[in-house]
């Protein structure tokens, strides 16, 4: 099977479309990571295209398969999941009722029970829900019901 960009991405080979290694995107600060919204489908990807970024990778079968049995992927992907969840403990943008993060924060939650397991996938979901409990944050019941059924 030929490498595609995205599994080359995670497995800190390729780079993005905007020409930035994983390493790049890992080690940007908090603003950064709130400004740019071209990052999220790379470090957590899905098989659906993203509406906010169309040219943004959708995995396909073959893909998903790659990125389960790569030993690098599922390393890139959690070093990933440390940074978004470091900037969600660290920001509070984000604990409104609607916000782009709430998209960020189901994919994140779905990439990873997709690619990596349920376990990932529910321990950043607990993270998050215990970040909006402690600070009484009011997201709204949508927001919530997604990252719940994500």
């Amino acid at each position: 099977m030929v490498a595609r960009p995205i599994v080359l991405f995670l497995e800190g080979e390729g780079t993005d479309a905007r020409g930035r290694t994983i390493f790049d995107v890992l080690s940007m600060n908090d603003v950064a990571l709130e400004r740019t919204h071209d990052f999220i489908q790379w470090l957590f990807p899905l098989p659906e295209p993203s509406s906010a970024v169309p040219d943004s990778p959708v995995l396909t079968p073959d893909e998903i398969q790659a990125i389960r049995v790569s030993e690098l992927a599922p390393m890139a992907m959690g070093a990933a999941t440390d940074r978004m969840a470091a900037f969600y403990q660290t920001t509070h943008d984000w604990l409104m009722p609607n916000d782009h993060n709430h998209r960020r924060i189901t994919r994140i939650i779905r990439s990873l029970r997709l690619l990596v397991g349920d376990a990932e996938a529910d321990a950043f979901h607990a993270l998050i829900m215990t970040r909006v409990d402690a600070t009484q944050a009011p997201v709204s019941a949508r927001s919530r019901g997604y990252w719940a059924t994500a």
